[in-house]
C-alpha cells in the first residue's frame, strides 16, 4: 500500500497542481494554450537540466554496480517488454497491428517528466538516488522502438528501408536523445566546477519550468482525451493502467535481487511504469504512419500519465521502500 502521507505530499506539489489546473483549463474548454515553441523550449531545458546534473552526480559516484545493474535492467525491459506488449494487444478487438505495435513501443519505452517528478517525490522524501538514473533514462528510450520496429517487418506492416533509416535517425540522434545523453556527458566532464556556474540555471529555475511545462501538459491530456478518448476502448484503457503496473513490479523484482539501493529501485520502477509520448510518437510517426495516433498517444499522455503522477509514482516508491526494509 502506497504511504498515504507521501501521497498527499506528492498531489499537493506545485508541479501536480499546475497538471491538474491545466486539465481543468481544457475541460472547461477555456483558450488557456502555450504556444509550440515555449513547450518545446521547455522540455529541452528539462532534458538538458535532468541530463547536466546526472552528469555531475554520476562523476562524484564514479562508476558502480548500481549503475550497471540499472542499465541492464533497463535496457532488458526496455527491448522485452513490448514483446509481452505485443502479446497481449494482439486479443484485443479492433485493434490493427500498426497500432499495437505503437502501443507496445510507447509501454516499453519511458517519460522524461515521469522520471522528473518521482525524482521530485524522492528528494521531498529524503532518498538518495544516483544521478547516473538519468543516463539509464535515455538508455530505456530506444531498445523499444527498436523492437517495434522487428514487430512491425511482417508482409502486412513491413517499413519501406528509407522510413526504417528515417526512424533509426530519429531514435539515435534525434532531440530527446542528443540533449539527454549530450548534457550528461557535459556534466560528466565539467563536474563540480561545471556545477558551480549552472546551479541557478539547472536547479531553482528547473522547477518553476516544470510547473510551466506540466500545466500545458495538463491541457493537452485533457484535450486528447475530450478528443480521441472515443476512440479507446475498455481494453485498451485496462492495458494502459495495468500493463505499467506488471512493468514496475518486474523492475523492482530484478532491481532486489539485483541488490540495488533504494532510491534507484525506486527510479527504475518509476522508469518501467512510464509510458512515452514525445519520443516514441515521434519515432512511429515515420515507422508505423497507418497507427492510429488517438489510440496510443492519448492512452500514454491522458491516461498512464495521469495515473503516475496521481498515484503510481507514489505505490512505486512505497513498494521500493517496504521491500528495502
Amino acid at each position: 500500500m502506497p504511504d498515504l502521507s507521501a501521497s498527499l505530499a506528492l498531489l499537493t506539489s506545485p508541479a501536480i497542481l499546475f497538471f491538474i489546473l491545466g486539465a481543468s483549463a481544457a475541460l472547461a474548454r477555456s483558450d488557456l494554450s502555450i504556444p509550440e515553441p515555449v513547450a518545446k523550449a521547455l522540455s529541452l531545458y528539462l532534458m538538458l537540466c535532468i541530463g547536466f546534473k546526472g552528469g555531475v552526480e554520476a562523476r562524484a559516484a564514479g562508476l558502480n554496480s548500481d549503475f550497471l545493474s540499472a542499465g541492464a535492467i533497463g535496457v532488458a525491459l526496455s527491448a522485452l517488454m513490448p514483446l509481452v506488449a505485443f502479446v497481449i494487444l494482439k486479443r484485443v478487438p479492433r485493434l490493427d497491428r500498426s497500432t499495437a505495435c505503437a502501443l507496445a513501443a510507447t509501454y516499453g519505452s519511458v517519460s522524461v517528466v515521469t522520471f522528473a517528478a518521482g525524482q521530485q517525490h524522492l528528494a521531498a522524501l529524503g532518498i538518495a538516488s544516483g544521478g547516473y538514473m538519468a543516463a539509464v533514462l535515455a538508455m530505456m528510450e530506444t531498445p523499444a522502438i527498436l523492437t517495434a520496429l522487428l514487430l512491425l517487418n511482417d508482409p502486412g506492416g513491413r517499413a519501406e528501408p528509407g522510413q526504417r533509416r528515417a526512424v533509426l535517425r530519429e531514435v539515435f540522434v534525434g532531440a530527446a536523445t542528443v540533449m539527454l545523453l549530450g548534457s550528461f556527458l557535459v556534466g560528466l566532464v565539467s563536474g563540480a566546477a561545471g556545477m558551480a556556474r549552472l546551479e541557478l540555471f539547472v536547479g531553482p529555475l528547473f522547477q518553476g519550468a516544470l510547473c510551466f511545462f506540466l500545466l500545458d501538459i495538463g491541457l493537452i491530456a485533457a484535450r486528447r482525451l475530450m478528443d480521441g478518448g472515443r476512440n479507446l476502448s475498455r481494453a485498451v484503457v485496462t492495458f494502459a493502467l495495468g500493463f505499467p503496473l506488471l512493468s514496475g513490479a518486474l523492475a523492482l523484482g530484478l532491481a532486489r535481487l539485483a541488490g540495488m539501493g533504494v532510491g534507484n529501485a525506486a527510479l527504475l520502477t518509476i522508469l518501467a511504469g512510464s509510458a512515452s509520448y514525445i519520443v516514441v510518437p515521434a519515432a512511429m510517426r515515420l515507422a508505423a504512419p497507418k497507427a492510429d495516433t488517438s489510440v496510443f498517444v492519448t492512452a500514454s499522455l491522458a491516461i498512464t500519465f495521469p495515473f503516475n503522477l496521481t498515484l503510481g509514482i507514489a505505490l512505486y516508491t512505497a513498494a521500493a521502500v517496504w521491500l528495502w526494509r
